[in-house]
């Protein structure tokens, strides 16, 4: 019985193991076998190389063949826009698959035309369009194209173009040919412009704001899609600026039948008014809270509008970093006050810790010396950072016409409280050799040449720069004038901020009458200067003055007082001066304060041939309006005496007034004294006033208003007593290469009796840096 049993468990078991491996041997007959590809090919390509179109595939050689990875890449060449159509072929072998790939390509573009254009040159056209020579054609682009062509013409004022394209294929050669058939329409003009919207600004107040205008008799109206545009964002500007923080502006054209006139209608949603409420400031503490709430600008009841917010923002910001918490933040919130209606503030400030200075470094200069910046600097290592003095460390930069861009920066150090100074440069063109020639009405037809270095140091060999120092040699010859100088100047001497300098010179000019006489005048000599800053806005400087003066070849029609001084005399003088100056850049102020006056004695103690005093006074203010009108209000006095035994000031030495640099309108020298002849032979007082407003018209070049008066007088004692000239004119300042050009035109309102009432135009040309 037990073998019984023992047999059937055998049988059983030598079945089951059949059945199960003949199971295994059906599963395997269903799984595939699979295959690796053994080549890929591309067929029918022309242009494209077969081997940028197998780079973009992922079915490679000797990898396994995957159905899915194929039909990627049929997607993906697709994708290259270089072919219409992509299609793959599969080829079986018993050792493996083989793939090729089938491309149409698109034809290439040989050329493009236009057709129609006449208002607009082919050429013109040509940038405006994305399809290029020798891409392939896509219809997606050269629509796009055909827009991009009726949007240039609509901005250019011609709305009713119409622009198609037909594609034209060489079958032989598969290359295209792109055309535009172009109808350009007529030039619209604007009929009339209508204002829509508007409550709170009348439409005389918005047409004045945009610069789009109607058909006119004196305005072509031409209208341009893009100027259009420009004025929407300009009256948003407005109204946001006028409190209406949701302003919207958009506009629509109306057609004529003829399609000759638009009418242009302008869309104004104004939204609300935004009115300033409640101003509260939050985390004030080392310094009392009104102190700080003097610098806002934004009062209750105010209108409120995101450039005043931004302002007083900023202000606050340099409030602190004024007084050394550079580190500062302010944060400003804004809300709705549902109750008043109006938008109340709230400015959270971090004061952090008072900031100290650890190191002044100094970048960019290359030849300018470390210690030529580093006694200009008005903050030195170990104060409190001080934005005051930092802003006038940048203007006495400026003031030394060495560099052309100047940024200040901090940099965080190993101590919580102290912070470096960055002092960055970018040094400009100090040495300048010139020549040239032109025209003044002052010295006529003048030809000069000059070298100048302003950052001249005499022991840099070879460069000779970096020092401050400031050396000029220049040569001018003219029609009436011959001038030679030679100048040098040293700022600091021996590191002390003590200027000392010279000037050896030698001038000769030829003076001319109205009554045909002439004279020469010829000076020769030098002087010595020394000069002191006593603070930061106050100088002095002493100069002594040796000079050797010849009048000669006198005519015969010259008056006495210039006959008695034919011949040499010697002025030996010491002249005192004192400047205050708080303008915030002396080559293009906008702002500050020129305050001079000056003292010379001549003859006396220092011997020479004439004995008198002059004093001199001027001033000149300069403030800014609307962010680009200077306003330069000037003012200028001068006594002169003789004593001792001169009985009468030299004519060289007296005032005279006039023409370009006084009172325009009038001749040179022709304002004052004049002798039985009429010349002017100049006077012992005198008083100079020019108002004038200069503003930009585009770069390096400036208009100018100006009214000026003045006058000259024969002895002190008839200061003003004959009352002033006038003179009023407008001109313009062009900025050159070689110096500053000034062309006025000045018109005299009260001439001496029997002169001619007219216009005259002033010109002049300097040197300036």
């Amino acid at each position: 019985m037990h073998r019984y049993f023992l047999t059937g468990i055998f049988i059983f078991t030598f079945i089951f193991a059949i059945l199960i491996d003949v199971s295994l041997s059906q599963e395997e007959a269903k799984t595939p076998i699979k295959k690796r590809v053994k080549y890929v090919e591309v067929k029918n390509n022309k242009t494209v190389s077969s081997a940028t179109i197998l780079s973009k595939v992922k079915t490679r050689i000797n990898e396994e063949f995957s159905r899915k990875i194929l039909d990627e890449d049929i997607k993906r060449l697709y994708l290259l826009g270089f072919f219409s159509d992509v299609q793959a072929e599969v080829k079986e072998f018993e050792d493996g698959i083989g793939v090729e790939f089938i491309v149409f390509e698109r034809p290439a573009l040989e050329a493009i035309e236009f057709k129609g254009n006449k208002i607009f040159k082919s050429e013109r056209l040509k940038p405006i369009i994305k399809s290029k020579l020798n891409e392939f054609v896509d219809e997606k682009t050269l629509k796009e194209d055909a827009n991009s062509i009726v949007e240039f013409y609509e901005k250019k004022g011609y709305p009713w173009g119409v622009v198609d394209y037909k594609v034209e294929t060489d079958a032989t050669t598969n290359r295209s040919k792109a055309i535009f058939f172009i109808e350009e329409g007529a030039r619209a003009k604007i009929r009339k412009i209508q204002v829509l919207g508007n409550s709170a600004f009348s439409d005389r107040r918005i047409l004045k704001i945009i610069k789009t205008r109607s058909a006119g008799f004196f305005r072509s109206g031409i209208y341009k899609k893009e100027g259009v545009e420009e004025d929407m964002e300009r009256l948003v500007s407005f109204y946001r600026r006028a409190g209406f923080l949701d302003a919207k502006s958009s506009f629509e054209l109306s057609f004529d039948k003829k399609k000759r006139h638009i009418e242009l209608i302008i869309k104004i949603e104004e939204g609300n008014k935004y009115i300033t409420g409640e101003t509260i400031l939050s985390g004030v503490s080392v310094f009392p809270e009104e102190s700080v709430r003097k610098v806002l600008k934004l009062k209750n009841g105010d209108t409120f509008t995101e450039e005043a917010l931004h302002q007083d923002l900023t202000s606050i910001q340099e409030f602190y970093f004024d007084r050394g918490y550079i580190t500062a933040q302010v944060r400003p919130d804004t809300i709705l006050n549902p109750q008043t209606q109006r938008v109340d503030i709230k400015y959270t400030i971090v004061e952090n810790e008072l900031a100290y200075v650890n190191k002044i470094n100094i970048r960019g200069n290359t030849k300018t010396k470390d210690i030529v910046i580093r006694r200009e600097l008005r903050i030195a290592p170990g104060e409190r950072f001080d934005g005051l003095k930092i802003k006038r460390s940048k203007e006495r930069l400026y003031n030394l016409g060495f560099f052309e861009e100047l940024t200040f920066d901090t940099e965080p150090t190993q101590y919580p409280n102290r912070r470096d100074l960055v002092v960055e440069v970018k040094e400009a063109k100090t040495g300048e050799l010139s020549f040239g020639g032109g025209f003044s009405s002052i010295d006529r037809l003048v030809g000069f040449a000059e070298i100048e270095q302003r950052n001249f140091d005499l022991f840099n060999f070879p460069t000779f720069t970096g020092d401050g120092q400031d050396l000029k040699l220049r040569a001018q010859l003219g029609t009436v004038r011959r001038d030679y100088l030679l100048s040098w100047t040293e700022p600091w001497i021996f590191d002390y901020p003590l200027s000392f300098g010279f000037d050896l010179y030698n001038t000769t000019r030829l003076r001319s009458g109205t009554s045909g006489y002439a004279y020469d005048e010829e000076r020769q000599g030098g002087d010595l200067r020394l000069g002191k800053e006593f603070n930061e806005y106050l100088r002095g400087d002493l100069t002594y003055r040796l000079e050797l003066v010849d009048i000669s070849d006198i005519s015969a029609g010259a008056s006495a007082d210039l006959r008695s001084e034919e011949g040499e005399n010697t002025i030996s003088s010491l002249l005192f001066q004192l400047t205050r100056d708080t303008r915030d850049n002396k080559f293009n102020p906008t702002t500050g304060l020129l305050l001079i006056g000056s003292t010379e004695l001549a003859g006396g103690p220092f011997i020479g041939d004439k004995d008198f005093t002059k004093w001199i006074g001027a001033v000149s203010h300069y403030s800014t309006h609307f962010e680009k009108y200077v306003l330069e209000m000037r003012l200028r006095t001068g006594f002169v005496e003789s004593f001792g035994d001169t009985s009468a000031v030299p004519i060289y030495e007296r005032f005279f007034a006039g023409g370009t640099y006084t009172v325009r309108g009038f001749k040179e020298r022709d304002v004052g004294p004049k002798d039985v002849s009429g010349d002017p032979v100049g006077g012992n007082s005198m008083l100079i006033g020019n108002i004038e407003v200069t503003f930009p018209i585009v770069e390096n070049l400036k208009g100018a208003l100006f009214f000026d008066a003045g006058n000259v007088w024969s002895e002190v004692g008839d200061f003003v007593s004959s009352g002033l000239k006038y003179g009023v004119g407008t001109g313009i300042r062009i900025k050159t290469p070689i110096g500053p050009v000034r062309l006025d035109f000045g018109y005299p309102f009260n001439t001496d009796p029997g002169q001619e009432k007219k216009g005259r135009f002033h010109f002049s040309m300097s040197r300036g840096f």
